[in-house]
């Protein structure tokens, strides 16, 4: 996700919501321990990041020639041919003879005239939930028609299993083959104290985590109830998102081990069926409150469903280089970046969504990165990984496919930076830090930074997660250290109110529309390249040393990391 919208658009809170994501969330640390290492004097000094190169990149790619590179499109074709073509010529290598990793996708759409979602009272009467009003389902199993009948239902609060926080609110409850009702966020949104993470969401809190969760427990179905301030985006942003045609990633399975609904229903409508069960809404949601609450039943309702799907298939690719460590060719430092976009809308006049800022900029960074570093005068220790990963706008799935079937072992994977949508501003005073608080590699960036006369600035509203809305989640959830990181906002030509000003102007004019073009009279590349020179020696730092960063103590990624690393040997 562009971190230029992380204060202003709700539009920009769903769109890289990744799909595919199991576990939790960062817990805010304001300072590094105090025991971890600095970052270590003999990395080499690297050779500048070469902006023509960058501003080459960046208009080779947002130009309309590859069409705004849709992931299975013909631009999207060229769009890999290119990174390919860049690849090579700077030295880096293919894994196991290739320079790509190919990603299925399956495209659905639900047929709302064919298709319904419906509570039995205990009356008898039938409540049809509007599909667009008052419901939005879909379902990611791979079939053209699904359904179920009569199935119990259960509320089950938050629908959170959290071992490290003492919490599961499935615990003593048989779920299977039943409707699980739950709340979005997690219980530190309405805490707001020290209690589950404190004001910064979990994992747990994420949407894509329920419905993974609840399938896990075998429910058939899964409602989650929206409420505008914890979810952080009103309803029409959920109407307008998970309406329509539907890209997933085609699983080995189908997506036969998902429940066979997934759904969102409005709060009013929840407040209605608890009612008819003899439930007060509002009274099970404070006690949801607690880590000592238990499902409860909702009496006599029952939900059955009909979905009817089209569905159609397409393939596309990440493309990935490495290049070769020296003493320790097996370990990997990875930087990654997603080079799809939106491609063309239909209509008439200027139909390109070009994506130069989102994601040009982070997909020629990391080649820029690359060349730095394949240029120096002495190879890493460390290999280095450089993976442009497709189909993020459409819910991570580019990198979600990595993440389960990683071309390197992923305990050997010893962290990783993620660069998306780079603002063409003059250079900061600081660079922000989504989901601050979560790694010991914020400890190598701050030193680094430090060396740059910058400060690292967390986001402003951690209890909206966008920590877990980029591609680097994908890896972070299966137990590598990630960095999010971007520009900052105090420039040194014009301070914040240049800053702001400028996020503010890429927001409401730009972002998601044809307007996102490169411009060579107004960008300041100067800035970019200030940005990506700190992100290339925090990455230098691990790849020039064998320092294995962890999670910070308390983050929800911390045991499957150490898990993943003791049954590696490390």
């Amino acid at each position: 996700m562009p971190r230029l919208l992380l204060l202003t658009s709700a539009l920009a809170l769903l769109t890289a919501c990744g799909d595919a994501e199991p576990t939790s969330e960062v817990v805010v640390q304001e300072e590094p321990a105090e025991d971890v290492a600095v970052a270590d004097p003999e990395v080499p000094d690297l050779p500048p990041i070469d902006e023509d190169f960058l501003e080459q990149g960046i208009a080779t790619l947002a130009s309309d020639a590859f069409e705004g590179r849709a992931p299975a499109s013909e631009g999207g074709v060229m769009t890999r041919e290119y990174l390919i073509q860049q690849m090579e010529e700077i030295g880096l290598q293919p894994v196991d003879g290739s320079y790509e990793q190919p990603v299925p996708l399956v495209e659905q759409t639900v047929d709302p005239a064919q298709s319904r979602l419906s509570v039995t009272l205990p009356d008898g009467e039938e409540r049809v939930l509007g599909y667009g009003d008052e419901a939005v389902y879909w379902s990611k199993q791979v079939r053209d028609e699904i359904a179920f009948d009569d199935s119990e239902m259960v509320f089950v609060g938050y629908g959170i299993v959290a071992p490290e926080y003492g919490w599961n609110d499935y615990e003593g409850a048989d779920v299977e083959g039943k409707t699980v009702v739950m709340l979005i966020n997690d219980p530190g949104f309405t805490l707001q104290g020290e209690e589950f993470g404190g004001r910064s969401m979990t994992y747990y809190g994420r949407w894509t985590y329920k419905f993974e969760e609840a399938a896990r427990q075998g429910a058939a179905a899964v409602l989650v109830v929206h409420q505008t301030e914890p979810a952080a985006y009103p309803w029409s942003v959920v109407e307008g998102s998970w309406t329509g045609p539907q890209l997933d990633l085609v699983r080995p399975d189908e997506g036969a081990s998902r429940a066979m609904l997934e759904a969102w229903i409005q709060e009013e409508v929840a407040e209605e069926l608890f009612s008819a069960a003899g439930l007060d809404f509002a009274e099970l949601q404070q006690a949801a409150l607690s880590a000592d609450f238990e499902a409860v039943d909702m009496g006599e309702l029952t939900a059955s469903a009909t979905i009817s799907n089209t569905s159609s298939r397409s393939n596309s690719a990440n493309v990935v280089g490495v290049l070769p460590g020296d003493e320790r060719p097996d370990e990997y430092v990875l930087y990654m970046a997603h080079w799809d976009h939106l491609g063309m809308a239909e209509g008439e006049g200027d139909v390109i969504s070009n994506g130069a800022v989102d994601n040009a900029t982070g997909t020629a960074g990391i080649l820029a990165i690359a060349k730095s570093m394949a240029e120096a005068e002495e190879q890493p220790d460390r290999s280095v990984m450089f993976l442009a990963v497709t189909a993020e706008e459409s819910g991570l799935l580019g990198s979600a496919y990595y993440a389960e079937d990683p071309l390197v072992p992923l305990a050997r994977t010893v962290g990783g930076i993620n660069i998306d949508a780079l603002a063409p501003t003059p250079p900061s005073r600081d660079l922000l830090v989504i989901g601050y608080g979560a790694s010991e590699m914020e400890d190598i960036l701050r030193e680094v930074a430090e060396g740059e006369d910058k400060v690292l600035s967390p986001d402003a509203s951690p209890e909206k997660g966008y920590f877990y809305r980029s591609d680097h989640i994908s890896l972070a959830k299966k137990g590598v250290p990630m960095l999010y990181v971007d520009k900052g906002i105090d420039l040194l030509e014009g301070g914040e109110e240049a800053g702001r000003a400028a996020e503010d102007d890429y927001t409401a004019t730009r972002y998601h529309t044809p307007a996102d073009e490169y411009d060579p009279e107004t960008w300041r590349l100067d800035g970019i390249v200030d940005t990506l020179t700190v992100l290339r020696d925090t990455g230098a730092a691990l790849a020039y040393t064998d320092r294995m960063p962890n999670w910070y103590e308390g983050n929800e990624f911390r045991a499957i990391r150490d898990e993943q690393l003791r049954q590696s040997g490390d």
